[in-house]
């Protein structure tokens, strides 16, 4: 613990005073209040005592030579004995009473009290020792002082039954006491006065039963002092600015742990402290979380997070916060609330993350229309949190709508010229520069409907577009068919086990279907799926068909070419997951199967095998028309214009490849804006040219995935001495097969799969020039 924070103070481990009466009077004050400082105590003497380990049997284990352990026999066996009976003394020696009889009375109540409590656990035999001497001696002393007679035994009776009652604290001993009583009574009653015997059973264990029950009772006899003292305290703190070390400490959330009903004002306090005290307000956070006042901890917490996320009054703090934010899977009434901003500040630091400021503008508005959204569901709303949060929502909306603004303002200032383009990622449902493969959906829709119900698979090379068509399919398919996009590249594959990959599997198709169209799915958890993940997930794929009512559910698994790598290293099984794929496809109709890769199926077995009669969806390159709209209007509002020729350049250099259409023309627009005022928004042939190499360096991730993952050394060889033979030109065999004798044969059909190159009459010549540009660099 930090060391301006004062000893003993907010933890359940206080050091016990080193004198031994007060550490003696700190011990019942631990037994009556405390009971988890008493425990940590015992177990700080030695590991194996508890509150239940008789005395008796440390004197069989032979602990004797634990010094600790002797301190606390004679604090707890002989001080807290005597003190209890030296008071009884002196209310006997008040009262009258015969110096012989006090003396009597003192030494039977510390033997008595000393004897008993040997044969109880350690609690119990420290309780009863100090129960004895008081609530017995004292009641008794006290009330035969004044009556002599039948009273006399009442309150005999009584005291007894309370000594006992303390000590033992059971409910057994309700009844022990009241037998006990009646019985004891009736004997005394026949031996002495019968109207004493009568009192005192039943009194005996009235008082029993009173007794045993002091947690329950005195917390609520005494709430309303603690409340006068808390307030004390709060009001002090407030006036000296909780200065370290403060008199929250003092508070009785820190001392009385049988008090759980609801102390007020503790939350406002402990405001106060965080707000002056930040080092000692962590500590008092922490140990409340664990207290019966954790509500107190909640609601500050609570209050927390809305000042943090209230003091986000710019991007830059907006788009930082989430990584503050820890939401966790337990329940909480503000998880929902907190989920929302966490995503707000993810989508904003997305936003910023972008190239071009068209594209940030693009993502914010989105952002800011989310925000609008939100805030009339809050409005709405009759939770007791969302009127907190309110007013921070409508800060951050018109803290995105004016950066917004300045964005606009800026560009307009420099006169720049915004690119849409995005060449690192694939295009989300945000982003609208997404264009054209209407005749691919058109194609999958036609599919769905097949009564065979075939898996299907979006083959392409890299690079072309099937991940954003993917993330933006819901636009281009009927609103019965529900996207489901799960990434196998990412968590899903990298899981440790099926809990975890099924897991991941349903929470992307959950996020899916309510980005695309608007579907809640059912949760699952972690915990679910532990037990028995396959079980369990298919009861849940139950739970979704059920929402889905008549609607089909198109389950699309990008990159499944991850997933089979991930069953090559052996972290899952074949049989256990291609299985459940192939029975998810023959035993439910509602669910459509479509998987996407750069791979065929033939190329791996064993996916052909569990998925029967796969029909392929080739994606290929853009129609022409398409990659027209890509470079002359990939946008609404786009400001750059292109002379005819320059458009055909672009065409030519790209093939209509929707990511190097994007990636040259990207370029096209960073070298204009480094141009005069004057001549920038016009790209002409020349600007096309200039831009070539630019596109060659910034897209070199693009190219050398060609060069170093999909061809083989005797492929590269083959691609360069094609590509030096210069733009557009045709290799013929004859001129491979002399000077590649031994592998050409082999390698070309490998070079024409990966749609590298075409065969032109008799030869071979690039697809794509800017492609053939770069192996010849």
């Amino acid at each position: 613990m930090p060391n301006n924070i004062p000893r003993n103070a907010y933890t359940n481990a206080p050091e016990q005073h080193p004198n031994l009466i007060l550490g003696s009077l700190q011990l019942l004050f631990w037994l009556l209040f405390r009971p988890a400082a008493w425990r940590n105590h015992l177990e700080g003497i030695d590991p194996t005592l508890d509150t239940e380990t008789p005395l008796i049997s440390l004197i069989t284990q032979r602990k004797w030579r634990n010094i600790a352990l002797w301190r606390l026999i004679i604090q707890g066996y002989l001080i807290l004995p005597i003190l209890a009976n030296l008071l009884l003394g002196l209310a006997l020696w008040v009262l009258g009473e015969p110096i012989i009889n006090i003396a009597f009375r003192v030494v039977e109540g510390v033997v008595f009290g000393v004897v008993r409590g040997v044969a109880g656990g350690m609690a119990f035999g420290m309780a009863f020792g100090m129960a004895y001497g008081i609530v017995f001696g004292v009641t008794y002393g006290v009330v035969y002082g004044l009556v002599r007679d039948v009273a006399r035994g009442v309150a005999g009776g009584m005291a007894f039954g309370m000594a006992y009652g303390v000590a033992f604290g059971v409910a057994f001993d309700v009844a022990f006491g009241m037998v006990y009583g009646v019985t004891y009574g009736m004997a005394v009653g026949v031996a002495g006065s019968v109207v004493r015997g009568a009192y005192y059973g039943p009194v005996f264990g009235t008082a029993f039963g009173v007794a045993i029950t002091i947690n329950s009772w005195r917390p609520i006899l005494f709430w309303l002092f603690l409340i006068v003292w808390n307030n004390l305290l709060y009001l002090l703190d407030k006036r000296r600015n909780a200065k370290s070390p403060c008199l929250f400490r003092y508070h009785s959330a820190f001392w009385d742990e049988w008090q759980r009903l609801h102390l007020p004002a503790l939350d406002k306090h402990l405001l106060c402290v965080i707000e002056h005290n930040p080092v000692e307000s962590k500590a008092a956070l922490e140990y409340l979380a664990t207290s019966p006042q954790r509500w107190a901890a909640q609601v500050v917490q609570i209050e927390l997070d809305a000042r943090n996320l209230q003091a986000c009054t710019d991007v830059k703090t907006i788009r930082q916060i989430h990584h503050s934010l820890e939401i966790g899977e337990l329940q909480s009434p503000v998880n929902p609330i907190l989920s929302i901003f966490s995503s707000i500040s993810e989508d904003v630091d997305a936003a910023l993350n972008q190239n071009s400021t068209y594209n940030q503008r693009l993502v914010l508005r989105n952002v800011a229309d989310k925000l609008n959204g939100h805030l009339q569901e809050f409005t709405r709303s009759s939770d007791q949190y969302t009127f907190r949060f309110r007013p921070i929502v409508a800060n951050w909306r018109d803290v995105i709508t004016d950066y917004i603004e300045e964005l606009v303002k800026a560009t307009e200032l420099r006169q720049e010229i915004d690119s849409p383009y995005i060449t690192g990622v694939p295009l989300t449902l945000e982003q609208a520069i997404f264009t054209g493969r209407t005749d691919i959906a058109t194609h999958i829709e036609h599919l769905l409907v097949d009564r065979r119900r075939p898996p299907l698979l979006l083959y392409g090379q890299r690079r072309m577009g099937k991940t954003s068509l993917l993330n933006n399919i819901g636009k281009l398919l009927p609103n019965s068919i529900i996207p489901m996009f799960v990434d196998l590249q990412g968590a899903p594959s990298s899981a440790s086990d099926y809990a975890g990959f099924l897991y991941n599997l349903a929470r992307g198709m959950t996020t899916s279907a309510k980005q695309q169209s608007a579907l809640t799915l059912p949760k699952i958890t972690r915990e679910t799926l532990a037990d028995d993940p396959f079980t369990r997930f298919d009861e849940w794929l139950d739970q979704v068909e059920q929402v889905l009512e008549q609607n089909t559910a198109l389950l699309m698994l990008d990159e499944f070419e991850a997933l089979d790598s991930a069953i090559n290293r052996g972290r899952f099984d074949e049989e256990d997951v291609l299985g459940m794929l192939r029975h998810l496809i023959q035993h439910r109709p509602r669910f459509k199967m479509l998987l996407a890769g750069s791979h065929t199926i033939q190329e791996y077995q064993r996916w052909a095998s569990y998925l029967i009669n796969v029909q392929v969806v080739h994606i290929s390159y853009l129609k022409e028309e398409e990659a027209r709209q890509l470079i002359e209007h990939p946008v609404k509002d786009f400001t750059l214009r292109y002379e005819p020729d320059a458009v055909e350049r672009v065409l030519q250099l790209t093939r209509c490849h929707p990511f190097l259409v994007q990636l040259l023309c990207g370029e096209i627009i960073v070298l204009k804006n480094e141009q005069d005022p004057s001549i920038r928004r016009l790209a002409s042939l020349a600007d096309v040219e200039a831009a070539i190499p630019e596109a060659l360096q910034s897209g070199g991730f693009f190219f050398a995935d060609i060069q170093n993952n999909q061809v083989d050394t005797n492929g590269q060889k083959i691609l360069r001495f094609i590509a030096a033979q210069g733009e557009g030109v045709i290799v013929s065999q004859q001129n491979l097969s002399q000077q590649f004798p031994d592998v050409w044969e082999r390698t070309i059909p490998l070079l024409l799969q990966r749609e590298l190159i075409e065969e032109v009459a008799d030869g071979y010549r690039f697809q794509v020039e800017l492609i053939r540009r770069w192996f010849v660099s």
